[in-house]
């Protein structure tokens, strides 16, 4: 069953996180499982992000989220937030297109 994590970010320092996550995006070392990312501003609420990651599955978050180059970047970007992040975890159930 495939796995959306989406996280809500609220950061007067966007671009500075956004650097974070193209870095994070190039490193050839990365074991990363992430499958795809969506990174979407509020329109109706400047400021606040949502960053929408695909996974194959839930345990294959769980090993991105274990990964010490994902910690790193977790605690990089908490830093330049202005509230913590919200994250909401949800098994895809259907998927059409």
């Amino acid at each position: 069953m495939s796995f959306v994590q989406i996280i809500e970010m609220r950061s007067s320092k966007f671009a500075e996180l956004q650097e974070l996550g193209d870095e994070w995006e190039r490193a050839p070392e990365a074991k990363r499982t992430v499958r795809r990312r969506v990174l979407c501003e509020d329109r109706d609420n400047p400021g606040r992000h949502f960053n929408i990651v695909f996974f194959d599955s839930y345990a294959s978050a769980m090993e991105n989220s274990a990964l010490a180059e994902t910690t790193d970047l977790s605690a990089k970007m908490e830093a330049l937030l202005d509230a913590p992040p919200i994250f909401v975890n949800l098994d895809v159930l259907e998927e059409r297109g």
